[in-house]
């Protein structure tokens, strides 16, 4: 009962910073301009106030157009005003554009942030493309619909959507299954015949079981030994050229190579082909055949 109680005052505090932002009155140009001024060069907190305050209509405005995203309506405006106060910090009005229209960029820049992340527990993504598909998607999805007079999308639709877009037709795809349906929770509980279980408890375990790690662990230890006998073969140059191409983390060229060594990256190339040959022939006369090394 509280939480509702707590519900309601969000709801009537929503409602009255609505009613007061819409009640502001606009600012002319040279209004902007004045106000603009006197916080980008003197820092006047006054001036900010009047100038955010003017323009929580276009928060308003924002938050309304991206609500249908099931997110709430105060996060929403949180986010938006945000965006006004990022606008007040980067506006230049020495290039006399009015902060109106500059603010409405930041506030839609900082909504839909927030409705990428918060959309859903799978991140959506974040480049531009992928932004325009999430953000448009429906609209253009309708579109099509209206057009062939029939619900849901065939390929030729999706191809048209990932061409006005500039993404590709599986983009369009996966975000068509995305939007489809929500986030389920894993402890959701689910009937069958022995009775109530929670959907998690029927997802198939991949993980290796204790017999297969213990084996694994064995084979490659044994497939370790192998390598290390066989590189015991190789001369020192070898073997640093081996370890350095091959068995490093980082690949170093022949050309860096051929630097530390004082030698050319041609001649680095034909040590590393010998040094790999004499490796393969140690390991042919270590091993019965060649099916062990990866099941030993």
């Amino acid at each position: 009962m509280g939480s509702y109680v707590h519900n309601e005052e969000m709801q009537k505090s929503d409602l009255n910073y609505i009613r007061q932002s819409m009640k502001k009155p606009l600012l002319s140009k040279a209004r902007e301009q004045k106000l603009a001024h006197a916080w980008k060069d003197d820092q006047d907190e006054e001036s900010l106030h009047e100038l955010i305050n003017a323009y929580g209509r276009l928060v308003i405005s924002a938050a309304s157009k991206f609500r249908h995203y099931g997110l709430p309506m105060n996060d929403l405006i949180q986010e938006g005003n945000i965006g006004l106060l990022e606008a007040a910090k980067r506006f230049e009005p020495s290039r006399e554009f009015r902060f109106s229209t500059y603010a409405t960029w930041w506030i839609k820049s900082c909504m839909q942030d927030y409705v990428l992340r918060n959309w859903s527990i799978v991140r959506t993504g974040t480049t531009a493309a992928q932004k325009s598909l999430f953000f448009n998607f429906r609209r253009l999805r309708s579109k099509i619909e209206s057009a062939q007079e029939s619900e849901g999308l065939d390929n030729t639709g999706r191809q048209k959507i990932a061409n006005d877009l500039g993404v590709k037709v599986k983009d369009v795809e996966d975000m068509e299954q995305r939007l489809s349906g929500g986030d389920n929770s894993l402890n959701i509980t689910i009937s069958d015949e022995n009775g109530a279980d929670e959907w998690q408890s029927m997802l198939p375990d991949d993980r290796p079981n204790p017999e297969e790690v213990v084996i694994g662990m064995k084979d490659a230890q044994t497939r370790s030994q192998w390598l290390n006998h066989a590189l015991s073969s190789l001369n020192d140059r070898e073997q640093k050229i081996i370890r350095d191409r091959h068995l490093g983390h980082e690949t170093i060229t022949l050309e860096e190579l051929g630097k530390e060594l004082g030698i050319s990256k041609e001649r680095v190339r034909q040590l590393e082909q010998r040094a790999m040959q004499k490796l393969k022939n140690n390991l042919s006369k270590e091993i019965p055949s060649r099916s062990e090394i990866f099941s030993a």
